[in-house]
């Protein structure tokens, strides 16, 4: 039998709705459903106007606001904090499929030059035994010092072994105030009954790689190991030959019409004939979307070339700092460039570029106007300034 093939169009409205962005953002908020349905939440310290996990749990219902993800935190809640492809808030039913990936990281960071005199088991034990002793405690809570020249990423030895006890899983993220994390033993705040289960490796990769592949809902193996960047190649090509039936081959229309290979489960033609066109709302997503992320795949199935910049030197930057993709129904229509000046509750747009198909219509310009109000508001903000030409 010949592979399923997925129309282009069908692909893109199946993509925004595993990824949560075919329905309208509103209804009853649900804030845990929706980080369990996205299987995590990229964290990240830049604050242009809201930080990247506030900035994504609201394009999913704009109901959400800065400080909610905060109270899902710590002992007895929904979620932990822990690397994927980097730092990110992941549902805390995860935990026993996890137990691997503080195994990797732990090695990681050991085989890891940069670590160093983090690694010293006399500073590790007295990390631990604080902990232990005074409660939840944060970096400034240490006084170790830098040696050596003071490049910008050198960081203390007690900030290098409190992270790699949290790589390890034996410290974790207790909660945060403001965005600065405390530290606490991870008895004291992952729950017994999922701390103590016990999944061998080939059952926490079959768990992984299930879920990943339900979230993304089709994709190569390469993007199925990529989602949560917690098994290695072999493993998952391991996995992928003992589905059977569970996963079936398919191929996927790219934006410029040609096709490549992929996989999918065994439902999806049922997905697809319930798939309904996205709604024709305007948003504006953070750039660690989990929509977005994969650059590569976002250009195939959309046709939008998106790249961060804020890494780039300001005189290389082709658009700017930090600028926002723009979607319209299921077309990225364009990219934004917007800053909070929060102590005068004001959101300045800097720049604005429509996609060269793209046509500035009244209708379109009324949408912009309304979702950047609704952005402002969820920095706590009170009115949008144009600083570019509209």
């Amino acid at each position: 039998m010949s592979d399923l093939k997925i129309s282009n169009r069908d692909a893109r409205h199946l993509w925004l709705a595993v990824n949560g962005l075919a329905d309208l953002p509103v209804g009853q908020l649900d804030t845990m459903g929706n980080i369990d349905a996205l299987g995590f939440v990229q964290l990240d310290t830049i604050q242009v106007v809201s930080r990247a996990h506030h900035h994504i749990l609201w394009s999913r219902n704009q109901a959400y606001r800065e400080p909610m993800m905060d109270d899902l935190l710590g002992q007895g809640h929904g979620v932990f904090e822990h690397f994927t492809h980097d730092a990110s808030v992941l549902p805390m039913s995860t935990l026993p499929l996890w137990q691997r990936q503080f195994r990797r990281m732990k090695e990681k960071v050991a085989r890891s030059s940069w670590y160093g005199d983090a690694l010293d088991a006399r500073l590790l034990d007295e990390v631990m035994r604080r902990i232990a002793d005074e409660g939840p405690l944060s970096t400034r809570d240490f006084d170790t010092k830098i040696t050596g020249s003071k490049e910008m990423w050198k960081r203390p030895p007690h900030k290098k072994a409190l992270d790699y006890l949290w790589y390890s899983g034996a410290l974790a993220t207790s909660h945060r105030t403001g965005f600065t994390k405390y530290y606490d033993l991870a008895e004291n705040v992952f729950p017994a009954d999922l701390r103590i289960q016990k999944l061998d490796d080939l059952e926490q990769i079959d768990g992984l790689c299930t879920m990943a592949l339900d979230r993304i809902g089709m994709g190569s193996l390469t993007e199925i190991r990529k989602f949560w960047d917690a098994t290695e190649v072999k493993e998952v090509s391991n996995w992928a030959k003992l589905q059977g039936a569970d996963l079936i081959p398919v191929e996927v229309q790219a934006f410029d019409g040609s096709w490549s290979k992929s996989f999918t489960r065994a439902d999806i033609e049922q997905r697809l004939d319930a798939l309904e066109p996205p709604a024709p709302r305007l948003r504006i997503l953070s750039p660690f979307d989990p929509a977005i992320r994969d650059r590569k795949r976002l250009k195939r199935l959309f046709g939008f070339d998106y790249t961060v910049e804020m890494f780039v030197p300001a005189a290389k930057r082709q658009w700017g700092y930090y600028v926002y993709p723009v979607l319209e129904g299921d077309k990225f229509i364009g990219r934004i460039e917007a800053k909070a000046d929060r102590k005068i509750g004001v959101l300045n747009v800097l720049n604005f570029w429509l996609e060269p198909d793209v046509k500035p219509t009244k209708a379109r310009t009324q949408k912009l106007d309304a979702e950047l109000g609704r952005f402002a508001k969820l920095a706590g903000l009170s009115k949008v300034n144009w600083i570019c030409a509209r």
